[in-house]
């Protein structure tokens, strides 16, 4: 099998100037989770510095970086093929990177310190409207209507109350929030509508500097303990775009490095192939799941986990092809929303930049 080229977006280093230093490096590259942001950037330069030379997968495993949070759940099945070993059985070495917010994320992966990511897709078609080709999306794995929520402190008791308060919603929440804002005849310039980090909405809510948030599980349930004597206006499953695709406002994408698929599709077949034997896992064994994952990456009871996900939807191989080319026009679908909505400057065609023939050759392979 091929190996994964290096990046040209990866910053230059110096040689390491001794075998110590050498090793150093490459424990940081094995640290299974670490934060972005400050630390976790210097981290990864560190890593990237002694990631010139590409391993043949079939030798020795070939280093594969995920981008993911430690607070969706739609994460599942990487963390699950994680645990379970899937990645170093298919020939790779892997990393689980912590980077919470979707846009961190896709910085991450256009600046090769990550190799794919699942991410929400407005970050992923606003980088396609500024002409960014650094990546493919090729899969849907996880979707979650009903789990985006608009939830309101005590004395709004509707939509139409929201009129001249502070709201707070980030990236699909935000997708979600302007579409209950549409159907119910209100536009944005109706609510003081600020862009807040989820990991801030409750505190923000608690202390009353939002009026309101839409975000997404487990933090809507901790934003509802954290104010108790609020009201929940309104699910993503009330709103237009679930009538018209019966799925969340804009669910996750899987998306990898073009270069990998172009110059090494074997090693994208492996990532795939680890992943959807991930969704398998998850669908088939529920409470296993959530004993592998409850500390390692949530820090919470394992039975709090198992309810946290009750409501998700997982996909892999079964009707593959159905599955992402339904995905495909959605994402289109909110690329002209998007635009109207004067977020992006031009509408991108997506399809650009979906590529899944590796995923069918692999899908094809595993039934010869």
């Amino acid at each position: 099998m091929g190996s994964i080229p290096p990046s040209p977006n990866r910053p230059r280093c110096q040689d390491p100037d001794s075998e110590a230093q050498e090793e150093n490096m490459m424990k940081h590259l094995r640290v299974r989770l670490r934060v972005w942001g400050v630390v976790g950037s210097l981290a990864l330069l560190v890593a990237a510095c002694g990631g010139d030379d590409p391993v043949a997968l079939g030798d020795d495993p070939v280093p594969v970086v995920f981008g993911g949070s430690v607070t969706w759940y739609g994460h599942l099945p990487i963390m699950v093929a994680a645990e379970n070993g899937y990645f170093e059985e298919e020939g790779l070495d892997f990393t689980y990177e912590t980077i919470l917010t979707s846009a961190d994320r896709l910085t991450a992966l256009t600046a090769g310190d990550v190799h794919f990511s699942n991410l929400g897709r407005t970050s992923l078609i606003s980088a396609m409207a500024e002409g960014n080709e650094s990546f493919y999306f090729f899969a849907n794995i996880d979707d979650s209507p009903g789990e985006d929520g608009l939830y309101a402190r005590a004395g709004i008791e509707s939509i139409e109350d929201l009129a001249g308060k502070t709201v707070a919603a980030n990236t699909s929440a935000e997708v979600a929030f302007f579409t209950h804002l549409e159907d119910h005849g209100m536009s944005v310039d109706d609510v003081d509508y600020v862009n807040l980090s989820p990991s801030d909405m409750c505190l923000a809510l608690e202390n009353g500097d939002v009026d309101a948030i839409d975000v997404w599980q487990p933090i809507l349930d901790d934003c509802m303990e954290a104010v108790p004597d609020g009201k929940l206006l309104l699910l993503d499953t009330d709103s237009s775009i679930y009538e018209q695709f019966g799925t969340a406002a804009a669910p996750d994408i899987v998306i990898i490095q073009r270069e990998i698929v172009d110059e090494t599709p074997d090693v994208a077949k492996a990532i795939t192939e680890a992943m959807f034997r991930g969704v398998d896992f998850v669908n088939e064994s529920p409470d296993e799941t959530a004993e592998l994952v409850a500390e390692e990456y949530f820090r919470q009871p394992a039975d709090e986990v198992l309810e946290g996900f009750s409501g998700f939807q997982f996909f892999g191989a079964e009707n593959f092809e159905e599955h992402i080319t339904a995905h495909t026009e959605q994402m289109q679908w909110l690329a002209q929303w998007l635009y109207d909505q004067g977020q992006i400057s031009s509408v991108p065609e997506v399809s650009e930049w979906v590529e899944y023939d590796f995923v069918l050759e692999m899908l094809e392979e595993n039934e010869s």
